[in-house]
């Protein structure tokens, strides 16, 4: 925030020095090191509060989704027609889990296009 080096300090001790005396020099620095450590707590303190703040806000945030998912899944089931359970249980269920596709019926458009072609019976 400042930005006092060494120099800047020593300085300001001198001048400090000559100003006010070596013999309130001593009294006038702890009442100076106590009014930074006030600051210093006050700007904690401040810190703090911004960030409990911040952390009350989030939480209201979720608070406020949680209380939305009721709706959505109400949305979700008029739009789909089914409950959203029921959408959950077909996309976890191990044949979507693994992408395989349903067992086949032996219809011809089940057939594997890379299998070799069965011999025609009534070719002669």
């Amino acid at each position: 925030m400042f930005d006092i080096g060494f120099s800047e300090i020593i300085f300001i001790m001198v001048i400090a020095l000559v100003v006010v005396g070596p013999e309130r020099l001593p009294r006038l620095a702890r009442t100076a090191g106590l009014w930074v450590g006030k600051m210093r707590g006050l700007i904690t303190s401040v810190k703090a509060d911004i960030e409990q703040e911040l952390a009350t806000e989030e939480l209201r945030k979720q608070m406020e989704i949680n209380a939305a998912v009721p709706e959505l899944e109400e949305l979700i089931d008029e739009v789909t027609g089914e409950p959203l359970d029921a959408i959950e249980r077909t996309a976890t269920s191990p044949a979507a889990a693994t992408g395989s596709k349903p067992e086949s019926t032996g219809t011809a458009t089940d057939a594997d296009p890379a299998a070799p072609a069965e011999p025609d019976k009534h070719a002669g």
